[in-house]
């Protein structure tokens, strides 16, 4: 039993504020009023701190070796697109309890040959046979899948077959059609596509001329630092129809347009990460190529538009990362910038927040996440600045609670794995996928 006192606690519908107690008992808010008088809790003084809920990062690629730093950064769930449900089972069965943040997964996404990501692992398949896509289906849902992501190399035709076979168990279908020649984000829609991650195909449906590999005159022929709004609306009114819902990975777009002049701050989870050598060895690699400037990078501005107009239009929009996909998008930190690039494309701070929530919990369908009211799961921060009036406040976590347990960031940094221990992980991991038929992968 936990009673929070004296903090200002934001409504996430209006934006409005309160100096008012939380009493937590178990992993459940069961009480927000002023003055809230208990004996035998533990009580702590939020006096002048801002509560607002845990954060939900709505595209990761989560692995064990940086789960605890999204905790650290106050990302109390997150929405895993594409993975290992076998790998990541005990995330998802602890449901939050632990120091991991909650799990909501795709199984191995599903691609086309040869696939971008080359022969079959236990993270991807690639399948140009409709009943090969059903058994893959049936697999993923037999493991615990919580929707199916499709990659940009699957033929339209299977794709639908993944869609009608998802829909039989009242699954999503996400999909990253970015490097699709065949598929944009109208066609995808039409098929029955729930998701388009990154904000992909949208580009292709505005010009369909251009593709990621397109020669250069196609490429310089878009408007890249003034995007057509009017075009943007357009399709973005037929998206709305079909109720698609975006998730823009913003930062991954930024980060890689930055490249050696990334952004990044000097908080104690991200200089722990920078003295991790061993987690992310691919970024300053990425960096020196500048392998983004031309390809990722140039489409920024772009996203951050279609993204603002498609929410200023009743569409749904998320916050997500990617991590630690791209060039220095840190677990947990990449979203609190996701959260600035929101607002620099347009949003504003309670808008922003509201996509990192509300209303991403509404996205996933849980009724009992991404808002501070009785009866929710206790997942909150507890910040020192108002983020209301800064969006980057919401970097300056004092406490994080998390499925009404109470941490300190320098406890959860503590229980990093060390570089021995996911050796010795992954050498289990790697006999677990043999066992079953599947390949580790790299």
């Amino acid at each position: 039993m936990k009673l929070l006192k004296n903090g200002f606690i934001v409504n996430m519908e209006t934006g409005e504020f309160s100096r008012q107690d939380i009493y937590i008992e178990n992993n459940e808010i069961k009480k927000i009023a002023p003055n809230i008088q208990m004996d035998d809790v533990e009580a702590i003084d939020c006096t002048n701190k801002w509560l607002i809920p845990g954060l939900i990062d709505m595209h990761v690629h989560i692995k064990k070796h940086f789960a605890n730093y999204f905790t650290a950064a106050g990302i109390t769930t997150v929405r895993n697109t594409a993975g290992s449900i076998i790998e990541l089972k005990p995330f998802i069965d602890a449901n939050g309890s632990k120091l991991e943040p909650r799990v909501i997964s795709a199984d191995r996404m599903i691609d086309g040959p040869p696939g971008l990501w080359g022969d079959d692992t236990a993270y991807n398949i690639n399948v140009d046979n409709a009943d090969l896509e059903k058994q893959e289906v049936a697999r993923q849902v037999e493991l615990g899948a919580h929707f199916i992501k499709v990659y940009g190399w699957l033929d339209p035709e299977y794709m639908e077959v993944v869609v009608s076979e998802a829909r039989k168990h009242n699954l999503e279908v996400s999909s990253d059609i970015l490097y699709s020649k065949k598929v944009d984000a109208l066609h995808a829609a039409a098929i029955g596509i729930d998701w388009l991650e990154h904000g992909s195909g949208i580009i292709q449906a505005m010009y369909p001329e251009w593709s990621m590999d397109a020669p250069k005159e196609i490429w310089d022929s878009i408007p890249w630092e003034q995007p057509d709004e009017q075009l943007i609306e357009s399709i973005c009114k037929e998206l709305l129809k079909k109720d698609i819902k975006l998730c823009p990975t913003i930062v991954l777009y930024d980060q890689m347009r930055l490249a050696e002049h990334y952004w990044t701050t000097t908080h104690e989870v991200v200089h722990h990460m920078e003295n991790s050598d061993y987690l992310f060895k691919h970024w300053p690699q990425a960096v020196q190529a500048k392998q983004g400037q031309v390809t990722f990078g140039i489409q920024t501005k772009t996203i951050q538009k279609i993204a603002y107009t498609y929410y200023k239009m009743g569409g749904t929009v998320v916050t997500g990362t990617d991590t630690p996909a791209g060039s220095f998008t840190y677990p947990g930190f990449a979203l609190h910038r996701e959260l600035q690039l929101f607002v620099d494309a347009g949003f504003t701070p309670l808008e922003a927040l509201q996509q990192a929530t509300i209303n991403a919990a509404k996205a996933l369908k849980v009724a009992d996440l991404g808002d501070i009211k009785e009866g929710f799961t206790a997942d909150l921060l507890v910040l020192n600045e108002n983020p209301l009036s800064d969006i980057e406040n919401t970097m300056k976590i004092d406490r994080i609670v998390k499925d009404g347990k109470l941490y300190a960031i320098h406890e959860l940094l503590e229980n990093i794995p060390t570089e021995q221990e996911m050796n010795d992980y992954t050498k289990e991991l790697i006999k677990t996928f043999e066992e079953l038929g599947l390949n580790a992968g790299n």
